[in-house]
């Protein structure tokens, strides 16, 4: 076996499901198994996957059902305990690699012996470029940078923006200190549990890329396309995200650095509270212009542009669920172009069709259009419908 591609998944099935489908839609199906844990989600993910993904049809791909929620790093060290590929790739549910991502990072790993975790230039939901593709070590110096706020006033610089590495090229291949648990690979040494159980979210992915590279690794980052919605299980919200998301950096000095632990801990609980406030003036802001901005029963719908050809199947969604749908009945090759010489500014999502479009074609597309429309994606095969914050069945 050349990859086991691990996923775990806690309360997003549909967005699992694509995750799945593109990983054996890859050039490397053949090689691959898929191990999915399931965190005790509280909703039909379990049934839903396996229905979804039978045994007998789907030999490949393996359904763990965790007893209770583990968090990211415990459950993805109990499915590399039961992995038997030469590599393993740790990924996200809410992820949609393009047809050749897996190809290039396996190319990419054999050619570098040096490797210890490889990441690729990820895609947000919107199309932007996610800075997180790439990061230096939170040391404290980095970590001081990005609680006060000079990473994002200096972004370019080697001195401030050392948490983003934005004053590297994201067209070019390099070293990064830290590789996004998102969409890790590293090489199966036997060793199972790869993430530090302390961690319960966030900063697994960084206390790993550490420590592989005091082990003398290297870590890389690869302009291999794949598309992040970032997060849709996780509010990100409030205090509980805030001292989550810090707590993990925390933890990570008082492992690493512990005496520069001591000094920064009361800076670290200083951006607790005011990344929790900010996050909530944000969302007020955001609902606040929402409701005064739009007027009428249609402008409150979503604006949905789909292309492809089952424009019955999404006309249904929209009746279902209060969506806005324009159809545009196309395929890559009717329409090459995609969404790109469209009206975009009439539309908040672009909705395309797995059977009309590769994935490679979409996350192109996205990208050409960054910033003005999200990604939603509709799968004639099981008649589901994400969006960057939806999942949807869509009724016979």
């Amino acid at each position: 076996m050349r990859l086991s591609v691990i996923i775990v998944n806690y309360n997003v099935a549909r967005f699992c499901e694509q995750a799945v489908c593109a990983v054996l839609a890859s050039t490397v199906a053949a090689e691959t198994e898929v191990l999915v844990v399931d965190n005790a989600s509280g909703d039909d993910s379990v049934d839903y996957l396996r229905s979804r993904f039978p045994a007998d049809r789907y030999p490949q791909v393996h359904l763990i059902a965790a007893p209770e929620n583990l968090g990211f790093g415990r459950a993805n060290n109990l499915a590399a305990r039961r992995a038997s590929g030469e590599y393993i790739l740790f990924l996200n549910p809410d992820t949609l690699p393009a047809e050749d991502t897996l190809q290039r990072m396996l190319d990419f790993a054999d050619e570098h012996p040096d490797l210890g975790a490889l990441g690729v230039s990820m895609t947000n939901g919107d199309g932007t470029f996610a800075p997180e593709s790439r990061r230096g070590l939170p040391t404290p110096w980095t970590a001081f940078c990005k609680m006060s706020g000079l990473c994002a006033l200096f972004p370019m610089s080697r001195r401030f923006g050392r948490y983003y590495m934005a004053y590297l090229s994201p067209e070019k291949p390099h070293p990064s200190e830290v590789v996004s648990g998102a969409c890790m690979m590293v090489r199966n040494d036997g060793r199972g549990d790869w993430f530090d159980p302390d961690y319960f979210m966030y900063g697994e992915d960084v206390d790993l890329s550490y420590r592989l590279m005091k082990a003398g690794k290297i870590n890389y980052y690869l302009p291999a396309a794949l598309v992040h919605y970032k997060g849709e299980s996780t509010n990100k919200t409030g205090y509980r995200y805030a001292s989550v998301f810090y707590g993990a950096m925390l933890i990570f000095l008082r492992k690493h650095f512990p005496v520069h632990a001591l000094c920064l801990a009361p800076a670290v609980w200083l951006a607790i509270l005011f990344k929790s406030a900010s996050s909530r003036l944000h969302a007020l802001w955001i609902d606040l212009r929402e409701r005064f901005s739009r007027h009428g029963s249609d402008a409150q719908k979503e604006r949905c542009l789909y292309l492809g050809t089952h424009p019955a199947d999404v006309r249904r969604a929209a009746e279902r669920y209060a969506l806005c749908i324009s159809v545009v009945e196309a395929t890559d090759k009717t329409h090459p172009m995609g969404h790109e010489t469209l009206d975009v500014a009439a539309f908040d999502h672009v909705i395309y069709d797995l059977a009309d479009f590769p994935r490679a074609a979409v996350i192109r597309h996205l990208q050409a259009t960054a910033g003005h429309l999200s990604l939603g994606l509709y799968d004639p095969a099981s008649r589901s419908l994400i969006t960057h914050g939806r999942q949807l069945q869509i009724p016979h």
